[in-house]
């Protein structure tokens, strides 16, 4: 796993996948519907609070060298919580890309393919996959780093080219439902810093470990600002998005945009570039899912697990019976994981590791 390093920015192109390819899904609208006109206030104070967190954690794991969140488990539980925190981690992987792809596919299939089954549309996303797993780690990596900027650019350039169409005042009231809401029970928003997760597992891979805060602090704030404006090109937009059950409601806002006569209907692009995303983001996904696999069972050769987790994925996307079964996991499941795996699980882990390595130092030296 250490042969492959990679660059900081690689890394923080690496962090900032999740975050876009769950954006280009449905989580602005999840947002808007929660926190309303308060949404943007909102965003800006998890964002601060997303930062801090991420902070936090380079802190504690620079105690713990070139180690990853399964190295850390195993110092303070041993394997079995080793095992317990690794299968816990490729689960939390293997259904989360899965169910996210199966929603991006219906999209697809709505906006293109109406007539055409949705198993053979995830079935090409499975192939490119295992395409780009036959690669090496680095290779998909340098692809995400060209992909990743584009998906960017995209939404800024939709926020500006909307701009002309945008009403400010659906900003108002500016605490939405009030301070509760928008300060309290706006903080489930967190869970679109997903990309977080990643952090826990950088330390091995970095070719230069010392720019790991680096990484983070650059990482989680490009999201955060990415997020934003996501979300401002809908509330300002759109004032039926918060009550309204669309799909990809960022597709929505690039078909309003045109440049006279001859720059028109550019969605086609937009599109291009997210399908392109998604494909980087099931490959690096499926690929941190085997390399914790391989660490787990010390397998030599992960080659074999390539076709077998292409299967998973897709074996997992076709379970929800239909739409609304997926889109149900990807806004009222699929946070709670995050929270739960992200926010609580792997940062108490962290933290009582480093309590009990500070216990053991302190030990070590009253003995002498």
């Amino acid at each position: 796993m250490t042969k492959s390093k990679i660059g900081t920015m690689e890394a923080i192109m690496l962090v900032l996948t999740i975050i876009i390819t769950h954006t280009i899904s449905s989580l602005p609208r999840e947002i808007l519907v929660f926190t309303k006109s308060a949404t943007i206030l909102n965003l800006i104070f998890v964002s601060i609070l997303a930062i801090l967190f991420s902070y936090l954690i380079v802190r504690l794991m620079k105690n713990f060298g070139g180690c990853d969140i399964i190295d850390i488990s195993e110092y303070l539980g041993g394997k079995v919580l080793k095992n317990i925190v690794g299968i816990i981690f490729i689960l939390y992987f293997l259904i989360s890309s899965s169910i996210l792809l199966r929603n991006f596919c219906e999209s697809i299939k709505i906006i293109y393919y109406p007539m055409t089954n949705i198993l053979f549309i995830i079935a090409l996303f499975i192939l490119a996959t295992c395409t780009a797993n036959r690669l090496d780690f680095n290779a998909s990596l340098k692809t995400n780093l060209l992909i990743v900027p584009l998906v960017l650019a995209s939404i800024v350039f939709l926020f500006f080219a909307n701009m002309n169409k945008f009403v400010p005042e659906r900003a108002f009231p500016i605490f939405g439902d009030g301070l509760f809401n928008t300060f309290v029970l706006g903080l489930g928003n967190l869970a679109a810093f997903g990309g977080i997760s990643f952090l826990y597992f950088l330390p091995p891979y970095l070719k230069k470990p010392e720019k790991m805060k680096k990484i983070a602090l650059l990482s989680i704030a490009i999201s955060a600002i990415y997020l934003i404006l996501c979300v401002a090109t809908l509330l300002f937009m759109f004032p039926f998005v918060m009550n309204s059950n669309e799909i990809t409601p960022l597709y929505n806002a690039t078909r309003y945009i045109e440049f006279g006569s001859f720059f028109q209907r550019l969605e086609s692009i937009f599109l291009l570039i997210w399908i392109l995303a998604y494909a980087c983001y099931l490959s690096i996904t499926s690929k941190f899912a085997m390399n914790i696999l391989k660490k787990l069972t010390n397998i030599e050769n992960k080659k074999p697990l390539i076709d077998i987790f292409g299967l998973l994925i897709f074996a997992i996307a076709l379970v929800p019976k239909n739409y609304a079964l997926s889109d149900k996991f990807e806004t009222e499941i699929y946070p709670y994981l995050v929270i739960g795996i992200t926010f609580i699980l792997s940062f108490s882990i962290l933290l009582l590791a480093n309590l009990m390595k500070k216990k053991v130092k302190k030990l070590n030296l009253n003995s002498q």
